[in-house]
Order: C-alpha cells, then structure tokens, then sequence
C-alpha cells in the first residue's frame, strides 16, 4: 500500500525549510516529508557561500528604485522588499525565542548596509534617492555623504589612495544585516526532523502526476541505492531552485505553461586576510553594468560563516547549462515545450545587451576581475583574493501579451488553480524575504485553513496584515523589538 502524508516538500533550501516551519507551527499533526536529492540540506542557493547573505531590505541596492527619466523616484518597491524582510526578522525572533533557532549569532549579525557610487550622474540619483528614503519610517537612519573623510570612517577600503577630484557619495544604513541562510536552513529543518518530520537526503523527485482524488502520486529514488519509491501527498511544494520548472512542467498543471529559465551562474573574489577584512565592516552595494541583471550588482561584502570573517566581491556572471551547481548538462535544453520556445526566443532577441555583458564576464581572467574590484578598493592586491564558485541562478523568463517574452525578474510563485501544488522560480531577494513569499503561499493554497491559521501567524509575525511604512512609530517598535531578539547592534 502507498505511503499517504498531508505535505511534501521538495529540495532542502530556505523555502522549504520556512515552508515546513510555518506549517509544523500552524499544524503540528500533520504529516511532512522532505526531499533533498543531495546528502545535506542547504547546499545549493540558501548555501552561504552560493549567495551574498545580504539580507535584502534594500537598503542599499538601487535595482529596487530605478531611476525614471527626469520624474522623481518612486521608492514603493524599495518600502515593499524592506516591509517583507520585517517578516522575516520577525518570525526568526520568534524562533529563537521558542527555542527552535540557536544563538542569533550562529545566522545573523549585524553589518551597515552601503551604496557606493562614482561619476557625476550616479552622484545626483544616490542624493535623489537618500533625499526620498530618509523620509520612510523603514529607512530611519540613513546617512548620505560626500565628504572622504566620513566615507573613510565608515569603509576605510573604499578610500585607501582614491583618485583626486573624482566625484563620489555614499549612504549607509547601520541596522542593516548579514545572514548566513545556510545555518538558518540546517537550524530549520534540525527542529522539523526532530519534531517528527521526515527528513529524507539522498533522494531525488523523479515524478510527479495528479491522481483523480486531487492528491498527488510522487515518485522518488534513493540516490545512494538507486532503489524507487512513492507516496501520495495532498499538497505538495516545489522548492528546487531551478529544478522547479522542470519539476512543475512534470506535474503537467496548465499554469506552467509559457514558462522557461536561463540559467546564470556566479563567481565571486574572496579574502580571509586579517589585515584586509579587519578594514571593511559592512556591505557595499553600487550600479549595476549595463546590461547586466540586477542579481549581477557589484558588491562588496562583509561576511561571517561558521564564524569566520572575510570579505566577498561580485558576483562575475558565468554560464553554465545547468539549472543548478549539481544539475544536468542537458537542463537547459531539456525545458524546451511548445509553449515556452516563443517566449524564451523572443526574451533573447529582446536582450542582446544581457548576452553582451555575460560575454564580457566570461572573458574576465582574475587579474581583470581584481582590476574590477579596484573600482571599489583601489589598494586590492590579487594575491589576496581567490575566486569561489557561488550559485546557479534560474531567470525566469515568462509569456507576455504584448512582448511575447519578458524577463522576470525577482521571485514568483506558481500554483495550480486547486492550490495543491506550488513552486517557486526565480532568484534575489528571494532567501530574504522567505517568510512573507510562504506566508501568501498559505493564503493561496490553504483558504479554507488560513482563518482559522491567523491567531498562531500573529504570535510569530505580531504586524502580520499591517502596513509598518505607514506608520513611524510601529516602524520603529518593531525594529527595535526583533534587533533585541536577535541581538542585533547598529
């Protein structure tokens, strides 16, 4: 007889494991397995060293409130990402405080968030952009400065032998963070596994197909021993990184259709001089290269894993068919449906300025990617840096009416129209804002349940529904509330 659980999940990253807690949180009897193909969880996008740990509140990356022309700038989708992240904090607070995250410093710690820019056009939007940000309640202390001596103070390595007379400006935000997403994923699912969910690494969803009860029949194998197996689910969560689509096109729900990804992998430039990290304490945002996509804007960061500093700089494109690190040579051509080819052909001739800048990245050897670090820190040496594989990221490219492909950037979920089955596509913010992105999974996919779910959801995120933008002094409790329980310090 086939095994029957309430949930699964596939793939062992922060989606999941938020996924999973929320819902273990919310209905402790259900049943939960969890699929991860590899032998641990956490290895592939929510790995720290796979992705920047930034904690995106945007509090420094511009991509979130692009410049419009000579009209003012509009900081909604700025506020948006930084309301989401608010979740998040909360909910994590309310995790340590149940005991089910350890110490806050094993995944968060607290690291200025920076913008870093040169010229005399990116110098009038960055004093554009402080001028309307210093306004909003979630952005309460940020600073703006042109003067070298402050910039020195706050990042010592931006201005270390910089050229005379170049125009420059910067912003910092204080409160801002650095997360190491892969702890929290491994904290995440430690709990769930020894709360009684089924925590199975080493397998790999092979199938997925829709039974006339509404529930689905998925159809795994045993990595190790390559032996199959299956189980019936009455909901299931797709959150394989770029694995989804093919996982999602498998299911054969009509709102994948249109849907296909490009796979764009990361490299970035390391350090773990004492000498050097003991310089830099912060993130370090700047614009991004035309043509590049905004996952691509340089940064320089700040990073603790496992307790170690260093220092990060990139990310620099790569190319590589594979959807994901431990994917398939065939991934990219093995998406290819009737229904998606137009989009992500129309999407290629559309972008000629993409595949130019990926062009370029590719011909980058390390001494021109630390000349590309010397923007930033002009006293870079290049035997202090080594260069890192990071992530695969899927972009996700998508039909549109008008364009017949477009570019999605960001995260996006897609659901079946019963809500039995979803998955997530797409790349940054997205680890960041985990919380809020499965908070209206449950919404969609659960109706019947949410109401009831709402009391439990309000104890672990207290502005769940509120608008904290909109008001100052909320804004400000509730950040000061979850830096206390994190034991954040600006």
């Amino acid at each position: 007889m086939t095994e029957s659980v309430d949930v699964v999940l596939i793939g062992g990253g922060i989606m999941s494991a938020t996924l999973g807690t929320l819902l273990h949180e919310l209905q402790p009897d259900w049943k939960i397995v969890a699929f991860e193909r590899l032998s641990d969880v956490g290895q592939e996008s929510s790995n720290p060293w796979n992705n920047a740990g930034t904690g995106h509140a945007a509090l420094c990356e511009l991509n979130y409130m692009p410049e419009n022309g000579d009209g003012p700038l509009d900081p909604a989708k700025a506020i948006s990402i930084n309301e989401q992240f608010q979740q998040s904090r909360q909910f994590w607070s309310a995790l340590v405080e149940r005991g089910v995250l350890d110490a806050p410093s094993t995944f968060i710690n607290s690291t200025p968030h920076m913008t870093f820019v040169r010229g005399e056009k990116d110098v009038a939007y960055l004093k554009k952009r402080y001028e309307v940000l210093k306004e909003q309640p979630l952005f309460a202390g940020i600073e703006y400065s042109e003067d070298s001596r402050v910039i020195n103070q706050w990042a010592p390595l931006l201005m270390q032998k910089r050229r005379a007379g170049e125009p420059f400006a910067a912003t910092r935000v204080p409160s801002g963070t650095d997360v190491d997403f892969g702890a929290l994923t491994h904290q995440l699912f430690d709990h769930l596994a020894e709360s009684g969910v089924e925590v199975r690494t080493d397998h790999e969803v092979r199938s997925l197909k829709r039974r006339k009860d509404g529930t689905w029949r998925v159809g795994y194998r045993n990595a190790i021993g390559r032996t199959p197996g299956q189980l019936d689910a009455k909901f299931v969560f797709v959150g394989a990184g770029g694995w989804a689509l093919k996982l999602l096109q498998k299911s054969g729900i009509p709102e994948i259709r249109g849907y296909g990804v490009f796979p764009i992998g990361g490299q970035f430039l390391k350090t773990t001089n004492p000498a050097v990290v003991a310089q830099h304490k912060a993130k370090v945002y700047s614009q991004a290269s035309v043509g590049a996509p905004p996952m691509s804007v340089p940064h320089l960061d700040a990073r603790v894993v496992d307790g170690e500093s260093s220092l990060l700089f990139g990310p620099f494109a790569t190319f590589s068919p594979k959807f994901l690190k431990n994917g398939s040579m065939l991934d990219i051509v093995t998406q290819v449906r009737p229904h998606n080819l137009w989009p992500m052909l129309r999407v290629a001739f559309a972008n000629p300025d993409l595949i130019t800048y990926l062009l370029g990245e590719l011909a980058k050897n390390h001494r021109k990617k630390v000349d590309s670090l010397r923007v930033f820190m002009p006293t870079a040496k290049d035997e202090d840096w080594t260069l890192i594989q990071a992530g695969q990221r899927a972009q996700v490219m998508k039909k549109d009416p008008k364009k017949g492909g477009i570019l999605q950037f960001g995260t996006e979920v897609v659901a079946a129209e019963d809500g039995s089955i979803a998955g997530l596509l797409g790349a940054s913010p997205g680890a960041s804002t985990a919380v809020p992105i499965m908070l209206g999974l449950l919404k969609r996919c659960f109706p019947e349940q949410y109401p009831g779910w709402e009391p439990e959801l309000r104890a672990l995120i207290p502005t769940l529904g509120q608008t904290l933008n909109g008001d100052a002094a909320a804004a400000e409790a509730s950040m000061s509330t979850t830096a206390s329980a994190l034991d954040l310090t600006a």
